[in-house]
């Protein structure tokens, strides 16, 4: 795993190589992309990935995001991950979620959890690498002396049940 390190410059807009592109776009298809997305470029990839079946990202099956001073691991969002006891897999768009732990569950836990998922996956499934580079970040972050671990809290919005009238 390579260690969290300040990048001059723009932070990456994306979890994979890209460019600068310029492109002259009718006004009312630059609406309907700003309601897809606010941000053009996130909308025009969203689209372009819902059109080729996006389900399967071209990148590795979980891997490590920066933003500024920061980074995130960023995974596919695949079954065996779901299934880990306190996890959440937030959707970002292009086929990859964010971890989030359900309170009490803490990330050491997540690694164990993490750890005993690998025993029990099939040998050279999608599921059983994903858990493996999931596992191996987190090693490596726990035994690096430049990497903190941290948890941070989301926002989640959910609906409110609806109570039956009798």
């Amino acid at each position: 795993m390579e260690t969290i390190r300040h990048r001059p410059g723009r932070p990456r807009k994306y979890a994979r190589p890209s460019r600068a592109v310029t492109v002259t776009l009718p006004e009312d298809v630059i609406a309907r992309l700003q309601s897809v997305d606010g941000d053009l470029g996130h909308g025009i990839v969203s689209l372009a990935e819902r059109r080729r079946g996006a389900a399967s990202p071209s990148g590795p099956v979980a891997g490590i995001s920066r933003y500024g001073s920061h980074a995130v691991i960023l995974v596919t969002p695949l079954n065996a991950l779901r299934r880990l006891p306190g996890v959440e897999l937030v959707p970002i768009g292009g086929g990859r979620a964010l971890i989030s732990l359900a309170a009490p569950h803490s990330i050491p836990q997540l690694e164990l959890a993490v750890r005993d998922a690998v025993e029990h996956a099939r040998a050279g499934s999608a599921e059983r690498q994903a858990l493996e580079a999931v596992a191996e970040i987190l090693r490596n972050a726990r035994q690096s002396p430049g990497v903190s671990l941290q948890e941070r809290t989301i926002i989640v919005l959910e609906p409110k049940r609806q109570r039956r009238r009798a």
